[in-house]
């Protein structure tokens, strides 16, 4: 080859267009002398690209063999196994390269970013789950602690059901407090945690033991907080034991299979809330997200099985109308949903649809490699 010609197309590798980077990965091979001889030798590589795309339904599954990284837009090469093909190896890239602030992450960038996550969180130890989805199940509990203190203030001068919507606007407050700071809550991890599960990445038994320490430190932070903090707000006289009660039949006043679909809403909505804030940029927007549908939830009275614990929880300590076993069945009931909400209806569609567009950008990643050989092939002396 030339030195001019050498020289101009190594000097492709300073783009970040996406079309440059493949001109110079063919240039590359072209210099290793793998670029086909003839014609008939480049259909025929080319025919045998197209195949490999086609076949290769679960195109997520190669994430299964991703290392360690600190963003999806830093990986290279040496982050993917051996085992992954070159095709897949640009897929991914590909799809997970999106720096383009002006514009929102594609719905490809934003599964591979949340798949990525959630390998990383089944690699973390117990202890350190268990840890963080404690810490959650305290900080959830402030939500309830504002709601109860407004309930109790606004109670008396406007009917319950007025104040009972108007206090629930401070339902938002936990849940920026967890997703911000990224402590485990589990109606959240729900839709994430179940990705590599759905593509192969881990086995069911492994995500059913991680959402079993998930709920366990939930749940046991939840009642902790119910203990301290709303024994602490009876004896400074923020609220008292009928308001308490007058809450819990606020959310337990509807047969089982009523609660049971507003769980199923609640988490298909925290799935989504998970979404969104993968796909904002910046943490202001992820609070305004967050703020929004939490906030929804909290308006339209919907089942949430953490806050919900303490909410029942608290009226089981402190009030007079809540029984240990109507406490254990509204839960069970709402963990259930909640998982519902958040596997079928946002990380399985969300799933499939993010298949489909993989395939798509595989194809055309095969085009354009396949245009740029034909280009460079073109410019051989």
């Amino acid at each position: 080859m030339p030195q001019d010609t050498e020289h101009k197309t190594h000097s492709q590798t300073d783009s970040v267009d996406d079309k440059h980077a493949i001109d110079d990965a063919s240039n590359h091979e072209y210099n290793a002398d793998v670029m086909p001889q003839d014609k008939s030798d480049f259909d025929y590589r080319d025919k045998e690209d197209r195949d490999k795309s086609d076949s290769d339904a679960g195109a997520l599954d190669v994430t299964n063999v991703l290392e360690d990284t600190e963003a999806t837009e830093h990986l290279e090469d040496e982050d993917f196994s051996e085992e992954i093909s070159k095709e897949d190896k640009e897929t991914i890239k590909k799809v997970a390269h999106d720096d383009n602030l002006s514009q929102a992450k594609s719905h490809a960038s934003i599964l591979v970013e949340q798949a990525m996550d959630a390998k990383k969180t089944f690699g973390r130890s117990l202890g350190s789950l268990f840890t963080s989805a404690l810490t959650a199940g305290l900080e959830i509990g402030i939500s309830f602690f504002m709601i109860l203190s407004a309930f109790a203030l606004l109670s008396g001068v406007l009917p319950n059901h007025y104040a009972l919507v108007i206090a629930s606007l401070l339902y938002p407050i936990g849940f920026i407090i967890v997703v911000i700071g990224q402590s485990l809550l589990f109606t959240e991890q729900t839709s994430l945690l179940s990705l590599p599960v759905l593509n192969g990445i881990e086995p069911l038994n492994k995500l059913l033991r991680l959402w079993g320490i998930v709920i366990a430190g939930n749940v046991v932070g939840g009642c902790l907080f119910a203990v301290l903090m709303i024994g602490l707000g009876l004896n400074m006289q923020l609220f008292s034991a009928s308001d308490i009660d007058a809450y819990a039949e606020h959310i337990l006043g509807f047969r089982w299979w009523v609660i049971f679909g507003s769980a199923i809403l609640a988490g298909w909505m925290m799935g989504v809330t998970a979404w969104l804030v993968t796909s904002a940029r910046d943490t202001l927007s992820r609070i305004v997200l967050v703020t929004v549908i939490t906030g929804s939830i909290g308006f339209l009275g919907l089942h949430h099985s953490i806050i919900g614990n303490i909410e029942i929880f608290s009226a089981l300590l402190y009030g007079n109308t809540v029984s240990l076993w109507r406490y254990l069945l509204f839960l069970a009931v709402i963990l259930v949903g909640n998982t519902i909400g958040g596997v079928v209806f946002v990380a399985v569609l969300k799933n499939r649809t993010f298949l489909f567009d993989v395939e798509k950008v595989k194809e055309q990643t095969a085009n354009d490699r396949a245009d740029a050989r034909t280009h460079v092939h073109g410019r051989r002396p």
